[in-house]
């Protein structure tokens, strides 16, 4: 899917989408929210509350081991295999072959549904069209807005990347800020790349891509503080995930630079570093709403036939600002580990 430039009526489709998503998850969360076990089996009350025959789920992501962001996007599809019934399986690697292999292993496996992230689309569509020859749905999340149609995924559920990169644009505008510093952990990740594509294309200022290596917060500290000192006129960094934010803290400490940090993504360090200062704002995109809608979305099919966005919207997830005068409101649920 080619995203359309913004105007202020998609703009406004977009928001109203994500507000929906967001009345749909109070629902949901309502519903059932018991479930601590990756396989599922702790459904207690949501096994007897869903009424249908358990179906075994793929969750299958290129998230790396130990990552905050994907502990939420797991927490919230366990959440919705309690409630469904469902034998849930989370997998991940964020090699793209390797995630592919993934995919396949599971349809060896005969499950039921997959849901997984297209970070990498090309490499991961020979896995993908195998899952739906063996007659298994197929559903999207997070990574691959632009690709998951093409790819004959049924639905998708994440953040529109490139609306939200011009979100976090027209933000910086409105800071008077002048020379922004956007920091890509991952060379190739279609969903990081658009985001600062989408940033350029609405921040009237100057923007620069710097490229670090995501699995060395070390070297991610020492590459961002080099720039810094390398080009004062950096006055903001922008980081594609929450531990990538605190490590640009560091980095600006260490360099002695006054550019100021805003970041992409949540968790309960950032609600902290946003309360003190230490981070303008974040873009939330709900990674837990991510993983219970599609594992949701799942046993709606099998269940009930239903289409999640009619098969062919993306049901959005984000962007929704987090900053200092809405802080409290995320806060407590930032410290569960939902937000």
């Amino acid at each position: 899917m080619n995203t359309p430039p913004v105007s202020s009526g998609s703009a406004r489709s977009a928001r109203v989408t994500a507000v929906a998503a967001g009345v749909a998850a109070v629902c949901l969360l309502a519903a059932g929210c018991s479930g601590s076990g990756s396989d599922g089996s702790d459904s207690g009350q949501g096994t007897a509350g869903a009424g249908t025959a358990r179906i075994k789920v793929a969750l299958i992501t290129h998230g790396a081991k130990g990552d905050a962001f994907w502990e939420r996007v797991q927490k919230g599809a366990e959440a919705a295999a309690a409630k469904d019934n469902i034998e849930l399986t989370y997998v991940s690697d964020p090699d793209a072959a390797a995630q592919a292999a993934l995919v396949r292993d599971a349809v060896k496996n005969k499950v039921d549904g997959i849901a997984v992230t297209l970070a990498k689309p090309e490499a991961m569509r020979s896995a993908v069209a195998q899952a739906e020859s063996a007659g298994i749905p197929v559903v999207g999340l997070n990574s691959g807005i632009d690709a998951w149609r093409s790819a004959g995924l049924m639905a998708f559920f994440g953040q529109d990347e490139s609306t939200a990169g011009r979100a976090l644009g027209d933000k910086l505008d409105t800071l008077k800020v002048k020379h922004a510093l956007c920091v890509i952990h991952e060379q190739g990740n279609v969903a990081l790349e658009a985001r600062c594509a989408g940033v350029k294309k609405t921040f009237v200022g100057e923007t620069d891509n710097l490229y670090v290596n995501g699995t060395d917060m070390d070297t991610v500290t020492a590459v961002v503080a080099a720039r810094l000192n390398q080009d004062p006129s950096i006055d903001e960094v922008v980081t594609m995930g929450a531990q990538f934010a605190l490590a640009a803290v560091k980095s600006v400490d260490e360099s002695g630079s006054k550019a100021k940090i805003a970041t992409f993504d949540l968790n309960n360090d950032i609600v902290k570093a946003v309360k003190s200062g230490d981070v303008q704002f974040a873009v939330d995109q709900q990674p837990y709403l991510q993983g219970y809608l599609a594992v949701d979305s799942l046993w709606l099919y099998k269940s009930n036939g239903n289409f999640s966005g009619g098969g062919s919207a993306p049901v959005l997830t984000g962007p929704a600002f987090v900053t200092k005068q809405n802080i409290a409101d995320v806060a407590r649920f930032a410290a569960n580990g939902t937000r």
